[in-house]
């Protein structure tokens, strides 16, 4: 099996935190649905013969693209046998006849950006939506025919309150959503938010008030049937994203468009963030991508982080095929401390984080790689 990430660089306007590449506006539309057809003839030969099972459309705002623009994407992709056919979603974006037209593409899944159901913290963050219109677009996709729908919140926002955090976690839960995605807000240098940071103009949440809301997020979403299957990801049962999950378990997927990764099994490539520069290579026939440089140890540390963000954790016999009993021996030496501690759980078949200390998961695992 493998997946196909596209990454669509436009945007209607630049959220306050965000640093995922992109730009402003939708000028070089055109030029860039031409590029991206020429990468896929250059490059779809590095998924082999694996079944391409899930697309992902991410951005940027991939919802900014016209029907027909989307039509000619998806026209060039493996879609007839997908499970999951992803578009990622602003609220202005969505009308029933947009819902619509993307079925009719084959998509199946969409993936809303929400962030808050508080006007004032989406203001503070320059989102264009309103609560209220999330809350009407959530309800035009499930009308017009998709119900598979992802939503995204982000804690830890300037002006949020646990109260104001707990209501917008609470109102999404309710709304219909099958899949929720909730991420702390990070200070990335370059974006306006770090800036305002920088220059005293808010305030960081504390770390008391960020795991207070990771614990509402958890209790909340528990409460209302949401599995809780990888550290930022909640979903109704069978739900789950298949396509991200393919990121924690090592199946190969390609990465189309500047910013874009990529993963064959063994290397791994990512497509420089540099629009302009995309579009002249591909005119010219050129591959862009850059490989990144990984020692066998690197891969194995990539197999720790990433399975023991989620639910199932690692699975100790497909570790120790990847890196012999050594290495199995290694991690074990490594985990022994949180072992006793209760902070790693370990059993014949796996080695797993407890949801409990998943909040501080990040320093469990700088001790847990090998060197």
């Amino acid at each position: 099996m493998a997946g196909i990430y596209i990454h669509i660089p436009f945007c209607h306007s630049k959220c306050a935190y965000c640093d995922f590449f992109s730009t402003s506006g939708s000028n070089g539309r055109a030029t860039f649905v031409e590029s991206l057809s020429r990468e896929w003839a250059m490059r779809r030969h590095e998924l082999g013969d694996a079944p391409v099972r899930t697309i992902y459309l991410g951005g940027g705002t991939p919802s900014i693209l016209s029907t027909d623009e989307l039509n000619i994407i998806a026209s060039l992709l493996p879609v007839s046998k997908l499970d999951e056919f992803t578009l990622e979603a602003n609220p202005e974006d969505i009308s029933i006849q947009r819902v619509k037209d993307m079925i009719s593409i084959g998509i199946n899944r969409i993936s809303i950006g929400v962030q808050s159901l508080n006007d004032r913290e989406l203001l503070a963050v320059g989102r264009r939506h309103t609560s209220q219109d999330a809350i009407e677009a959530i309800a035009t996709i499930r009308k017009a025919g998709i119900s598979n729908i992802s939503a995204d919140l982000i804690y830890g926002l300037p002006e949020q309150t646990a109260d104001s955090w707990r209501e917008s976690v609470q109102r999404l839960s309710e709304c219909g959503i099958t899949h929720l995605s909730a991420y702390a807000l990070s200070y990335e240098p370059g974006t306006r938010l770090y800036a305002m940071l920088r220059a005293g103009k808010i305030k960081e949440a504390s770390q008391e008030l960020s795991e207070e809301m990771y614990n509402i997020l958890c209790e909340t979403m528990a409460r209302q049937g949401f599995l809780h299957y990888e550290i930022s990801n909640f979903a109704i049962p069978g739900m789950h994203s298949r396509h991200n999950s393919s990121y924690w378990d090592y199946t190969p997927y390609l990465g189309l468009g500047p910013g874009a990764h990529s993963f064959d099994g063994q290397v791994r490539r990512v497509n420089p963030s540099r629009l302009q520069s995309y579009n002249e290579a591909m005119m010219a026939g050129r591959i862009f991508y850059e490989t990144e440089e990984e020692t066998p140890v690197d891969r194995l540390n990539d197999i720790i982080i990433t399975a023991m963000r989620t639910k199932e954790g690692l699975c100790m016999e497909k570790f120790r095929q990847a890196g012999g009993d050594f290495a199995l021996t290694r991690l074990k030496r490594n985990a022994n401390v949180f072992i006793k501690s209760g902070r790693i759980v370990c059993t014949d078949t796996s080695m797993y984080i407890p949801e409990r200390y998943w909040l501080v998961s990040d320093a469990i695992l700088r001790e847990l790689l090998i060197d």
